[in-house]
């Protein structure tokens, strides 16, 4: 082989290897962007199952298209407030990250708030994080107009028990009992909403538990009671 032939055969595969190596990096970049798109999605799917009874057109969350779900949060008003009762200026509620939050100290947390509006009624979903009997679990409840009557709630976990603890998911009666539930008492004073061992006493501010769940059954209890509590100085400042 000549001295061309080499120079050509090598400046072919270096060409070569260059188109590979740009193709690659195109298809791992659109990868994961599909799968942050995806996983976007699919966070904002959990968070309306909380207003899923006032969805527009009287539509399910898994009725609505992917566009229809980020139409519907880019036309929601979105805050992130801290501990006090204030709106924290440049911080995107949709990139809080509520791990991480949840292990800070009260005082340095951001947690996000988002306002749904659909035919003339306002609900107000907050996010809480919290512990179950082997691991996170969170959520999100809606609270209508009054900033007291509970609209709706979804639950999640990283790792119960399928059967007893998980079932704060996979059973949909189990959130279902919280609609109507109040988070205020006679007085206005925050109570939260309970999940009590042996079936719901008191129907105004606790729900059943979970038969054979006990621990995850007070996790939920103790996420509602200090996830709520952190927004109360904002529901607050919002009566006023």
């Amino acid at each position: 082989m000549d001295k061309n032939s080499t120079n050509y055969t090598f400046f072919f595969v270096f060409v070569l290897t260059l188109i590979v190596a740009l193709v690659l990096t195109g298809f791992r970049q659109f990868t994961e962007e599909t799968a942050k798109k995806n996983e976007e999605i699919f966070n904002k799917r959990a968070i309306l199952l909380a207003i899923q009874d006032h969805l527009p057109g009287g539509k399910t969350v898994d009725e609505l298209s992917d566009d229809e779900v980020l139409s519907i949060f880019d036309n929601m008003k979105k805050y992130a407030v801290d501990s006090k009762g204030n709106i924290v200026e440049g911080v995107d509620p949709e990139s809080i990250n509520l791990e991480k939050e949840a292990k800070k100290d009260v005082s340095k947390r951001k947690m996000p708030l988002f306002v749904y509006e659909n035919e003339g009624k306002k609900f107000y979903i907050l996010a809480v994080r919290g512990k179950g009997l082997w691991d996170d679990i969170w959520g999100s409840i809606a609270l209508e107009e009054d900033l007291n009557t509970v609209a709706g709630a979804t639950f999640d976990h990283k790792g119960e028990t399928p059967g007893l603890g998980a079932e704060i998911k996979d059973n949909p009666d189990f959130a279902k009992q919280f609609k109507g539930r109040h988070i205020l008492d006679d007085n206005g004073d925050f109570v939260s909403v309970a999940v009590r061992k042996g079936g719901a006493v008191d129907k105004v501010h606790e729900v059943d538990a979970i038969s054979g769940a006990t621990i995850t059954s007070r996790g939920v209890s103790k996420m509602l009671y200090e996830g709520m509590e952190f927004y109360e100085p904002y529901l607050k400042s919002l009566k006023k």
